[in-house]
């Protein structure tokens, strides 16, 4: 019997993990580096080890000091969570050979299927459906378009879609140069790209009997950067026979390797329906939470009990449909750029209304009690109590179940920070998972596109418009999207907001600003020519409000039809056209305001009268747009050599992904301060691009 568990991980998937030994009686070990200090991981484990340094690298990847923590500690067993050493083989075979419980597949599965072209060789010895793969010296235009991809490693890097023959040779070099960099291993490989495919794939879950559960599908097709965003369990509109094909493909590939744990085997499947195999990932999958709520299962804890050589029973009914969205510090309009900060609140669901519910957040699957029914899915004799877990009503029809009033069980948040807490330049940028089940798909994402709107996130720039807006977008929810979405439709999705409900927020936001004036009118004068005036901004405009507060009420310029209700330092209430609205105004350090209200989240930044003259920079200049480690620089790059408009000059890594700097016009390179290795912050220089017009 485990009893104390080390994850040898950070964030939300170290505190859903912390979770489920916790439900079981297992005590927890954390490991953070020096940037993770005060991580809400680190808080909640009953032990933690300082691994010295804050680059991956240094800490969260160095398997030997992972494991002498572990000793260190007194933990009896190490989960490795996901990312990281995940799958490394090499760590397995060294948690082992300390006398600890590895809480994954053997090393030996991990290793065959590390690498991506010798597992398209075992998959198609076993009868598993391949893409070819291409030899690049020989391509032709009538193979195009392909897609160049890693061998070791995932995430999306290593990845690069190849539509012009002339783009192959750099797309290799590039794809290598990243691979190098992230898994050490440069090598790549060629195979056709299914336009308009869907990303498709399959929990597993394996005993050490011979026992292997395929526990139905997953659609993972709204990606950027060939990295999910969006995930929901079933995969919908796929026939029953296609179902069944993944399935026992999954199977299939579980076996080859003789396969223990949970796992996931991904699939491509094209327009035409037809399913080809692209990887199987040896360990938890972020989306693994849209799983457990189909079926009612705690997958950590079943990875747990299989390492302690529990025998798997039947394979559990899936029931309802479950949709998960990764909530992001990024500015999808803006490249998908990364953003740091502060985590002022974080708060979705019950949370967001003001009322904390415990174990809603912080990952876990939580108690899943939506109907009568129990049924215990796992027996393990010999090995303790069988785990019950409670599963949906299977009668998804009846008026109580479809129209009960929400619950915590019914919407689930796997969050790896808490309010306060700090978003770092050295890991990614994940803030939260939040998944709603539903008895069906459409109550599904309407409820999950609802609890985001209305989630009050404050701090970073976030994603959450683009995913709200996703959700609701036609394509999706007829359920024909594909990984194509965001190419074709980020615009739109990015657009700005109604200008309406933005300048009410800003009124809203003036007025409670008003309202810590000592006078009882808020600021009222007897001049009605001298209004009180506020500027914020609003994204990239800039708002002004003009309004006074007199016998009268309010009177506030372009705001005909608005009376003021009620104003405090932290809530305005506003009549707009007969309509009745609440604003929920918080403000931070440094003129930071948000508000919330039915009509939307908005953040504001309130702007000095006498604002500061902007700070200026040679024309041409190229500042980093974010913090981050200058990773390469362009082959051949040079002072003094031409460079063309949209030119790659250089790569910046952060949070994960790498960020390419390029040239703004046509001209001549005129200085480069960038070097390869070097840390920069937001607004430092890195090159110098000098065109005509910029010439003194």
């Amino acid at each position: 019997m485990i009893r104390s568990v080390l994850v040898a991980n950070r964030g939300e998937i170290a505190r859903r993990v912390f979770r489920t030994c916790r439900s079981l009686g297992i005590g927890t070990v954390a490991v953070y580096s020096d940037a993770d200090a005060s991580a809400a991981h680190v808080r909640e484990a009953d032990a933690a080890v300082r691994l010295p340094g804050a680059a991956p690298a240094d800490t969260y990847l160095r398997g030997d000091l992972v494991v002498a923590a572990a000793l260190a500690a007194g933990a009896d067993a190490v989960h490795p969570g996901y990312g990281f050493l995940s799958e490394d083989a090499g760590f397995a075979v060294a948690v082992a050979d300390a006398g600890l419980v590895w809480i994954g597949p053997p090393p030996s599965a991990i290793s065959a299927m590390a690498s991506k072209t010798r597992a398209k060789e075992l998959m198609g010895a076993a009868g598993v459906p391949l893409l070819s793969s291409v030899d690049p010296s020989s391509v032709s235009a009538q193979d195009l378009p392909l897609l160049v991809k890693a061998s070791a490693g995932g995430g999306g890097r290593g990845m690069r879609i190849v539509r012009e023959l002339a783009e192959l040779d750099a797309a290799l070099a590039s794809a290598r140069a990243e691979a190098a960099a992230a898994f050490g291993d440069g090598s790549v490989f060629v195979e056709p790209y299914v336009e308009g495919g869907r990303h498709v794939e399959v929990q597993i879950l394996a005993d050490a009997h011979g026992t292997v559960w395929a526990l139905g599908t997953r659609d993972c097709s709204l990606q950027r950067r060939h990295q999910k965003v969006v995930e929901e369990a079933p995969a919908p509109g796929l026939s029953e026979g296609l179902h069944d094909t993944l399935r026992s493909a999954a199977v299939a590939a579980a076996s080859a390797v003789d396969y223990r744990g949970a796992g996931t085997v991904e699939f491509l499947v094209s327009p035409g329906g037809r399913a080809f195999f692209l990887e199987m990932n040896t360990r938890l999958q972020v989306e693994h939470p849209v799983t457990e709520c189909v079926y009612g299962v705690d997958l950590v804890a079943l990875q747990i009990r299989v390492a302690e050589g529990c025998v798997l029973g039947a394979v559990p009914e899936p029931v309802g449909h479950a949709v998960s969205a990764r909530l992001y510090a990024e500015d999808p309009a803006r490249a998908w750029r990364p953003w740091a900060g502060v985590v002022h609140r974080l708060s979705v669901g019950a949370g967001a209304s003001g009322v904390r519910r415990r174990g809603l957040r912080g990952g876990g699957p939580g108690p899943y009690i939506y109907g009568p029914a129990s049924q215990s899915h796992l027996s393990a004799p010999n090995l303790g109590p069988q785990i019950h877990v409670s599963v949906p009503d299977p009668h998804p029809c009846d008026p109580v179940t479809s129209c009960r009033l929400p619950t915590a069980a019914e919407l689930r948040v796997d969050s790896g920070v808490d309010d306060g807490d700090v978003v770092g330049i050295h890991y990614d940028p994940l803030l939260a998972k939040v998944i709603a089940w539903a008895p069906t798909r459409d109550e599904a994402v309407r409820r999950l596109a609802y609890e985001l709107e209305r989630a009050r996130i404050h701090g970073p720039v976030t994603n959450r418009s683009l995913l709200v807006r996703s959700l609701r977008h036609p394509e999706f929810l007829a359920g024909e999207m594909d990984t194509g979405f965001y190419e074709r439709h980020l615009d739109e999705l990015t657009g700005g907001d109604d200008p309406e409900p933005v300048r009410l927020a800003a009124l809203a936001a003036a007025l409670a600003d008003a309202a810590f004036s000592p006078s009882p009118f808020g600021g009222w004068r007897n001049v009605p020519s001298q209004p009180q005036v506020k500027r914020y901004r609003a994204g990239d405009d800039e708002v002004e409000i003009r309004y006074r507060l007199g016998r009268d009420g309010l009177v506030a310029d372009g705001f005909d039809g608005v009376r003021l209700v009620d104003a405090t330092t932290d809530s305005v209430v506003l009549e707009v056209d007969g309509v009745r609205r609440d604003f929920e105004v918080t403000v931070y350090s440094r003129g930071s305001v948000y508000v919330d209200s039915s009509l939307g989240s908005h953040s504001l930044t309130a702007l000095s009268r006498f604002p500061e003259p902007d700070a200026r920079t040679h024309p041409g200049s190229l500042l980093a747009p974010m913090p981050g480690t200058v990773v390469r620089v362009a082959d051949g790059l040079a002072v003094g050599k031409p460079v063309q408009a949209g030119q790659p000059l250089l790569w910046l890594e952060a949070m994960k992904m790498e960020h390419r700097v390029v040239s703004p016009a046509d001209g001549t390179l005129t200085a480069l301060h960038a070097v390869p290795g070097r840390q920069v912050e937001v607004g430092a220089l890195l090159a110098v691009v000098t065109t005509e017009e910029t010439t003194p």
